[in-house]
């Protein structure tokens, strides 16, 4: 069952419940009767196990972008190596 977080708007008291979804939410605070509020917050997620990384997904040697194009490959291949230009060997004197 989760837990719900829960301030009050008069005296900012602040309360943890433990409710069922289906259970109302609370509107009275238990110190003052004023009126509560839920209060969300960012919930960290951790995923573990197998199944969580890109590479699970991979079809053997095509990208998933390579996949939904049919394989067909429109970049322009890269050379990485620069011309090679003859190096003239200058004549001891």
């Amino acid at each position: 069952m989760p837990t719900y977080q829960y301030r009050c708007a008069d005296c900012s008291h602040d309360l943890e419940v433990v409710q069922k979804f289906t259970d109302p939410a609370l509107t009275e605070c238990p110190e003052c009767a004023g009126t509560l509020r839920k209060v969300f917050s960012a919930v960290g997620v951790v995923f573990k196990g197998p199944g969580f990384y890109a590479t699970d997904n991979r079809t053997k040697g095509k990208t998933a972008a390579a996949v939904a194009s049919g394989g067909k490959d429109n970049a322009t291949p890269k050379t990485d190596a620069a011309p090679a230009t003859p190096t003239a060997a200058t004549p001891a004197a």
